[in-house]
C-alpha cells in the first residue's frame, strides 16, 4: 500500500514536472520570438537606428538643408531642402525648395501642413531620397525629427544582449487600479515635462520587497506602460530607464514580463526624447531580466 502511494505521489511529481518544464520551454520562445521583432523593427528603414537628428524650430521661417547657410542644418540630405514656418497656433507649413525631388506624405506638391500625428495617426512624412522627416512637439516646443534609411548606426547595428530567459521575472502582479485616473508629470532626457495620464499601479512581492509601479495610459488600444528603473541601471542596463508593456488587466490581475524590459530609443541614438521614470518606478532591486546596456554607438 505504501508503495502504491509512494508510487503515485512519484508519478503527479513527474506530471508537474514535465508541465512546469513545457511551460518554461514554451515562455522561453515565446521571448525568443518577441526578440526577433524588436530586432526587426529596430533596424528597419525608418527604425530608431535611422535617426540623424532632432532639429527645434523657431516661430516664423526656417530654412532647412544640409547646407550649413540653413537655420537648419541636416547631417545629410539636399543642401536646401526647403523652409517650415511655424504660425503663431503652432502649426507647420513646409514648402519644397523650386526644382527638387521630393514629396510630402507621398505626393508630389509644392508645399502642405506637418501635422505632428498623434495616436495610431501618423504624422505628415517629407521625402527626399533616403532622407526624411515630420514634426514632433515636445515640451510645446516644434521639432523636426530627421531620418536617413542609409544612416551608420543602422548599418553599424551590433545587435542585442540579454539577460538569460528567466520565467520567474513573469510576474502575476495585483492590479490596484485608481478610483479616478490620475495625471503625473513626466520628465524626459532634455528636462521637458509633459502630462502622463496613470490609471493605476501593478503591485508585486519580489526578494522580501513590496514593489508598486504606476502604468501610463497610452491611449485607446495601446497596452499598458512602464517607465522602470533598478538596481542594474548604469551597470549591466542602460542607465536611464527601461520600457516595459504590458496587456490589460484581468480579473485583477496585470502580468509583468520583464524578460521583455527592453531599452528606451535614447540607449540607441541622441536623438531621442525618452521619459525617465517617476520617482514611484524606481525599483529597490536588481531586474536581472530583459535587455543589457547597447554595446554599439549611440552618441
Amino acid at each position: 500500500m505504501k508503495i502504491n502511494i509512494l508510487a503515485s505521489l512519484l508519478a503527479a511529481l513527474f506530471v508537474q514536472s514535465a508541465t512546469l518544464a513545457a511551460t518554461g520551454e514554451r515562455h522561453r520562445e515565446a521571448i525568443e520570438a518577441w526578440r526577433a521583432v524588436r530586432v526587426a523593427e529596430l533596424t528597419k528603414p525608418d527604425g530608431w537606428l535611422s535617426l540623424i537628428g532632432l532639429h527645434f524650430l523657431q516661430t516664423g521661417p526656417n530654412t532647412v538643408g544640409s547646407d550649413q547657410r540653413n537655420d537648419v542644418v541636416l547631417a545629410q540630405g539636399p543642401a536646401r531642402f526647403g523652409v517650415a514656418t511655424v504660425g503663431a497656433d503652432g502649426k507647420v507649413r513646409f514648402e519644397i525648395a523650386s526644382g527638387l525631388d521630393a514629396k510630402i506624405a507621398g505626393q508630389v506638391v509644392g508645399s502642405g501642413d506637418l501635422l505632428p500625428g498623434a495616436g495610431a495617426v501618423k504624422p505628415t512624412l517629407v521625402t527626399a531620397g533616403t532622407v526624411s522627416f515630420f514634426v514632433i512637439e515636445r515640451g510645446g516646443k516644434m521639432a523636426l525629427r530627421v531620418r536617413d534609411s542609409a544612416a551608420a548606426r543602422r548599418a553599424q547595428f551590433v545587435g542585442l544582449d540579454y539577460f538569460p530567459v528567466d520565467p520567474s521575472w513573469r510576474i502575476e502582479a495585483r492590479w490596484v487600479a485608481f478610483e479616478k485616473s490620475r495625471m503625473i508629470p513626466l520628465v524626459n532626457r532634455l528636462g521637458q515635462t509633459s502630462p502622463a495620464l496613470v490609471p493605476g499601479k501593478a503591485v508585486f512581492e519580489r526578494d522580501g520587497k513590496t514593489v508598486e509601479l504606476l502604468a501610463i495610459d497610452e491611449g485607446p488600444g495601446e497596452p499598458l506602460f512602464f517607465v522602470i528603473a533598478d538596481a542594474t541601471s548604469g551597470q549591466e542596463t542602460y542607465a536611464a530607464a527601461r520600457f516595459v508593456y504590458a496587456e490589460a488587466p484581468q480579473d485583477g490581475v496585470v502580468v509583468l514580463d520583464f524578460n521583455r524590459a527592453e531599452n528606451p530609443p535614447c540607449a540607441f541614438t541622441p536623438f531621442a526624447t525618452c521619459p525617465l521614470p517617476p520617482k514611484e518606478n524606481r525599483l529597490p532591486l536588481a531586474v536581472t531580466a530583459g535587455e543589457k546596456t547597447y554595446r554599439g554607438s549611440h552618441d
